[in-house]
């Protein structure tokens, strides 16, 4: 099932190659479904863009409407009530809710250490910066045949701690009903509204708002295709956290490495999606030919068995490497949103990776607990945009205004300079702006 790859230069031509999101091949009832739902054979962007114009223009009509042709539903409101979301907790387990609160916990106290803080140096020439949350933010929470309850936590508590005024959270709610563990989660995050909306319509009426939901400043969260070519196309009229594809893990181990271990993490990230990427990066032969088989002796304890073994046939495999040298190039190359280190001294090999959304340190650090309790958030890069982007963190909610407050002895010192590199770029207006305070001063 897992393949094992000796030559680097095949790996990175093949398993670690990176395909932008709108070149990924899309899949035939993918393209059949598109057409039933809009009558004609489309791109996965092309249907994009007709939705944002829809929602633009029509509003509420629109959202309707896509809830009729590609949800098949009916709903009676877009958005759900407080009573819903009180109800919820009789549907779910008091275990459950007890989980989501601990999380809840750890993920509010790792956010309260990053906010950024406004300051003022009147002793170093008058400048500084004033730091102000968001407004009102939108938090796209995926549905349809799974709910995330840890997505809504990981998204919407660390724009709460930022201070954000207001925050949305559209969801998809199949057959009308929004998943209850969903809705808990919005009430232990202390979200302001939630609306039963998915796919690109949500991400439209959160950028233009309708007569029912209200505009945003900034759309966070994860989501299939039509969700991240949604985002990439509205980024300039809202802000964007960052376009996410399928999830991704790197495993880097030597011969100390526990290849059960190993294996049971491949699998749980391959569960996914058939497009996740569970990858190994290993100096041992003898590990590697163990994790192969400990893949195809536990994917029959899977309940998402297909997804599993389509994940670990398309996009899962192993690289044998000579050496972790070798093995912290290709990971800085292939930037994954997961790394886990499963070799002798983590520590120290933790200073030659630099592109990876989060880092997992020894087998007691599973990226499970990244995914739901351990306190940083799980919106995390993908895509190999962990080269240049970062987890998603309360600073995400947060804007910079520049304060420039010169005093007249400030003026003397900098304004001449100020002056010069005005009339150097032909601006003389910009040069008497200050000339004329330094002849007054």
């Amino acid at each position: 099932m897992l393949r094992i790859i000796n030559d680097v230069q095949e790996a990175k031509s093949g398993l670690l190659r990176r395909v932008p999101l709108e070149l990924e091949e899309v899949p035939a009832e993918l393209k059949q479904k598109i057409k039933e739902s809009f009558g004609e054979e489309l791109s996965p962007q092309q249907a994009v863009e007709q939705i944002l114009s829809e929602v633009s223009s029509r509003g509420d009509a629109a959202l309707f409407d896509y809830a009729r042709r590609l949800d098949g539903v009916e709903p009676a409101s877009l958005e759900v009530t407080k009573e819903e979301i009180a109800q919820s907790y009789a549907e779910v387990s008091q275990e459950l809710v007890s989980a989501l609160n601990l999380a809840a916990q750890r993920i509010r106290a790792f956010h309260a250490n990053q906010k950024r803080q406004s300051w003022i140096d009147f002793s170093e020439g008058g400048v500084g910066q004033r730091v102000y949350p968001l407004q009102r933010v939108g938090v796209y929470v995926p549905g349809g045949t799974a709910a995330y309850p840890s997505t809504l936590l990981m998204a919407a508590i660390p724009a709460r701690v930022a201070g954000v005024g207001e925050i949305i959270v559209t969801t998809p709610s199949p057959g009308g009903i929004t998943a209850p563990a969903t809705l808990v989660a919005a009430d232990i995050a202390q979200v302001d509204r939630v609306f039963r909306i998915g796919g690109a319509q949500a991400i439209a009426a959160l950028a233009f708002g309708t007569q029912t939901v209200p505009r945003v400043d900034k759309i966070c969260g994860p989501g299939n295709i039509f969700v991240q070519l949604a985002k990439k196309l509205v980024y300039g009229a809202v802000d964007i956290d960052g376009l996410y594809g399928p999830t991704e893990l790197v495993i880097v181990a030597d011969e100390t490495a526990n290849p059960a271990i190993c294996a049971t993490d491949l699998l749980a990230q391959a569960e996914h999606d058939p497009l996740a990427s569970p990858i190994l990066i290993t100096t041992s032969s003898e590990l590697a030919m163990k994790v192969k088989r400990e893949t195809e002796n536990r994917l029959g304890e899977s309940e998402r068995r297909d997804i599993v073994a389509s994940s670990l046939e398309s996009k899962g495999g192993i690289v044998l490497v000579t050496d972790l040298e070798q093995a912290a190039e290709l990971v800085n190359d292939y930037a994954p949103e997961h790394l886990s280190l499963m070799i002798r001294d983590p520590w120290s090999y933790l200073e030659k990776v630099n592109n990876a959304g989060a880092v997992f340190v020894g087998e007691d650090s599973p990226v499970v607990l990244g995914d739901y309790v351990a306190g940083p958030s799980h919106v995390l890069p993908t895509g190999g945009t962990a080269r240049f982007n970062s987890a998603l963190t309360a600073e995400d909610f947060l804007k910079v205004t520049s304060v420039v407050a010169i005093d007249k002895a400030t003026l003397q010192k900098i304004g001449p300079s100020a002056a010069t590199i005005a009339r150097a770029e032909g601006l003389s207006g910009h040069a008497r702006a200050v000339e004329i305070r330094l002849r007054s001063s």
